[in-house]
């Protein structure tokens, strides 16, 4: 990740009927000038559209650029990563049309969630997104501890 890019928080948004959806000002706020409004959006690994900033997208092709291309799992990857993926850009409205041949991967309707970490914004179906991280759920804080512990118990 670039310096520059850090994005946080969970925004909801209604897709209108020509596939858009309006741009949050608060996350368009921390949108790195080297994105220029652009954005690449792929298949998430989860059910969810991933969208990254053009910069952090040219940061992530750089690195599959340097991967050896005649090891089979390497195109097989590359493959299934780049499949359905799509370029959008912020109109002067602060609008992004979505491509809607990828709503299916996500199962998403018309209600989504932008969810905002790192380099990158996920894009869920409000509902999806709700039964699956609505509530942290009792196993949170052993998570935390698998996840973050020793890291943070390190002098």
């Amino acid at each position: 990740m670039s310096a520059a890019t850090s994005l946080l928080g969970e925004f909801e948004c209604r897709i209108d009927e020509k596939n858009r959806i309006i741009f949050p000002s608060k996350l368009k706020k921390q949108l790195p000038p080297a994105a220029e409004g652009k954005f690449t959006i792929i298949n998430g690994i989860d059910k969810c559209l991933e969208m990254y900033p053009q910069n952090e997208w040219d940061l992530i092709v750089e690195k599959i650029n340097k991967k050896d291309f005649f090891n089979i799992e390497t195109r097989k990857f590359i493959r299934h990563y780049y499949r359905g993926m799509a370029t959008a850009e912020l109109d002067s409205q602060n609008r992004i049309l979505l491509p809607k041949d990828q709503f299916h991967h996500a199962g998403i309707d018309r209600e989504i969630i932008l969810f905002a970490y790192y380099n990158r914004i996920e894009i869920w179906d409000k509902n999806t997104f709700n039964e699956n991280y609505g509530n942290k759920g009792d196993d949170f804080p052993e998570l935390v501890q698998r996840v973050m512990g020793e890291e943070t118990n390190k002098p």
